[in-house]
């Protein structure tokens, strides 16, 4: 694994340190006005999901680890497991279903995701970054309502609740961004 300064990481990155794979979520570029500068990291354990904040100078090396994203076709579940298919040589392989956390349920029938492998172990799974849902119950339209910018609460079809604007009604399918779980267009 190549080698990098403590101030070349940047959000996304994943290193090897203390023996554990750890991906860097948040990096502040720090520059006292006593000592030297530093980069403040918040890493984020990629088997156990522990979080930590490490401090590394310019002069530290840090091992920068490279995955290998697969794209995988959801197939189905099995007693917790998820069965996904590689698009490429069409092997099936069983994953977690907590791979996923909070976003399992925007997985659908046949969707394509990106798995970030480390050797043969999955460690990470992105699902799309926008998904079409249907809304399964909300309040009503208030005619008048749409004039100040609010949100009423809404139910997908997965059993997801967003917010949703007042105008979107229930039977509408709208985008629902996954990295943030939040309403952001009409289908």
């Amino acid at each position: 694994m190549p080698k990098i300064n403590g101030n070349e990481i940047r959000p996304g990155y994943v290193l090897e340190h203390d023996g554990h794979l750890w991906a860097a979520v948040k990096v502040d570029h720090v520059k006292p006005g006593k000592g030297g500068a530093f980069a403040q990291v918040e890493l984020k354990n990629l088997r156990t999901g522990s979080k930590l904040n490490e401090r590394f100078r310019s002069e530290d090396k840090v091992e920068r680890a490279s995955l290998e994203n697969r794209d995988m076709q959801f197939l189905y579940v099995d007693d917790g497991q998820m069965i996904f298919m590689d698009t490429e040589s069409y092997e099936q392989i069983q994953l977690d279903a907590e791979l996923l956390g909070d976003r399992r349920p925007f997985l659908q029938d046949g969707m394509t995701i990106v798995v970030e492998f480390f050797g043969d172990e999955a460690l990470n799974a992105r699902l799309p970054a926008k998904v079409i849902c249907e809304i399964a119950e909300t309040e009503p339209v208030v005619k008048g309502q749409t004039a100040a910018k609010s949100f009423k609460p809404a139910v997908l079809d997965n059993g997801v609740r967003v917010a949703v604007p007042p105008f979107v009604g229930q039977g509408e399918r709208i985008v629902v961004n996954t990295d943030t779980m939040e309403y952001s267009e009409r289908a």
